[in-house]
């Protein structure tokens, strides 16, 4: 009975780290700038908060799928829905234009503007959760 349950709790963990990992893939595909190279070569702190938003952003969520999920499909398909929305919101956010323009922000290092993206992804993720009504 025991290692039932652990091993329940395996799959369940492993596949919420697979999706983080997938997350962090996609998350620097959808945005314009490499978010990578400005955190770890260019120091921008602007990048790093926006990026660890957009993490927290999805953990919220994913977290809520994890406790309320009934079944491991059920799960899977939530946090589908979860990685979906934190990447479309980044995408459009992103994607601002003139004065609101999140990618020139981001490049210059602009730490409001990452503080802001962060508590937008986060926003959106516990909006994203509270909206996995079951």
């Amino acid at each position: 009975m025991f290692l039932e349950y652990f091993l329940s709790f395996g799959l369940f963990f492993l596949t919420a780290l697979a999706i983080f990992g997938i997350f962090l893939f996609m998350y620097a595909k959808v945005t314009p700038y490499d978010d990578y190279k400005m955190i770890f070569s260019d120091n921008n702190t602007a990048a790093s908060l926006g990026l660890g938003g957009a993490v927290l952003g999805l953990c919220i969520p994913l977290y809520s799928a994890l406790v309320h999920s009934v079944s491991y499909v059920d799960f899977v398909m939530w946090a589908g829905v979860a990685i979906s929305i934190q990447l479309i919101f980044a995408f459009f956010l992103t994607r601002l234009s003139g004065k609101y323009s999140v990618e020139k922000h981001i490049n210059n290092g602009d730490i409001s503007v990452g503080v802001l993206m962060a508590f937008m992804s986060i926003s959106i993720g516990l909006i994203n959760a509270g909206s996995m009504s079951y």
